[in-house]
């Protein structure tokens, strides 16, 4: 009976003796996994692989001494496969159901676990969403109170602003939702930033925080003011210069426009007093030829009579 008792304990180290520790995987739904084994995979002519899952219970996959087509189990026609060449699972289109554990052994001669999976299959997270929930300006500051939200959760913030930074009190606050997955709130460079993740995806919302604390703050009135100010003297002194430079333009257009009339007015006393006696000459030349045409005439018709 002891010699019995002692085989079997034998037999169940020898069987444990290649196993490895535990591989986690998180795997999103709807995408392929391949689970590779840790160690090297020798058959001999009475050894069998084979690939089970959740403890023992349920086969996936098998394969014999010098065989190179797969026994794939009924449940996994189609979406499962065990490759001949390096003994490796592939799980084709995962489902929240096949989350479990995953065991590759060989058994026979050489009894072996040769590679040990936990697999998770997660959704991907749901979109999240910053709200500003109240904002309350004073002179120097103001205090925001945030939210972020998602599906199946939401956490609130609050924040405390003046003119040279935001500060988030109590810090960056995250909690687990009902799904597993995780939701955080932080500041960063003046925004807020709500964070939905888990170990296959995650989402993000953000806001900035000046243009909403300020607008209405003392502070921020008084540089809108500043700025006003600045901008009326800048348009005042425009307006001098531009005028100053319109008076010295149309002092120097009279300049210019008096001494041309004068120059006008010479010139024209010049040209009266040479061009009148020429207009009495030619006036008496006329005459002259008038009267000596008159007269030929006169004395030709007289001669006919």
């Amino acid at each position: 009976m002891a010699l019995t008792v002692l085989l079997v304990a034998v037999h169940v180290l020898h069987f444990w003796a290649g196993s490895s520790a535990v591989t986690t995987v998180f795997v999103q739904t709807g995408s392929d996994l391949r689970l590779d084994v840790q160690e090297h995979v020798v058959l001999t002519q009475h050894d069998e692989f084979k690939w089970t899952f959740n403890d023992l219970n349920i086969n996936v996959g098998r394969l014999e001494y010098n065989d190179t087509n797969p026994i794939i189990a009924p449940t996994y026609k189609g979406r499962a496969d065990v490759s001949p060449q390096n003994h490796s699972l592939l799980l084709k289109n995962v489902q929240q159901s096949d989350s479990g554990d995953y065991v590759a052994d060989i058994s026979g001669e050489n009894e072996q676990r040769v590679a040990e999976y936990k697999v998770i299959i997660q959704d991907p997270v749901s979109p999240v969403d910053v709200t500003v929930k109240s904002v309350s300006n004073s002179t120097e500051s103001c205090n925001l109170t945030v939210s972020c939200t998602t599906q199946d959760s939401h956490i609130y913030s609050t924040l405390r602003c003046d003119i040279q930074s935001c500060k988030q009190e109590g810090g960056e606050r995250s909690e687990t939702t009902t799904s597993g997955s995780s939701l955080r709130i932080y500041l960063l460079n003046d925004s807020i930033i709500c964070n939905h993740s888990n170990q296959v995806s995650w989402t993000k919302d953000l806001r900035e925080i000046r243009p909403l604390c300020f607008i209405e703050t003392g502070f921020t009135i008084g540089i809108v003011i500043w700025i006003g100010i600045s901008c009326l003297a800048l348009f005042l002194l425009l307006g001098v210069c531009i005028f100053i430079l319109y008076k010295i333009k149309n002092r120097g257009h009279s300049i210019c426009q008096s001494t041309t009339d004068d120059a006008a007015t010479t010139t024209y006393a010049m040209i009266q007093a040479h061009t009148g006696p020429k207009r009495t000459e030619n006036t008496n030349k006329q005459d002259t030829i008038y009267s000596q045409v008159q007269s030929t005439s006169r004395t030709e018709h007289l001669s006919d009579v």
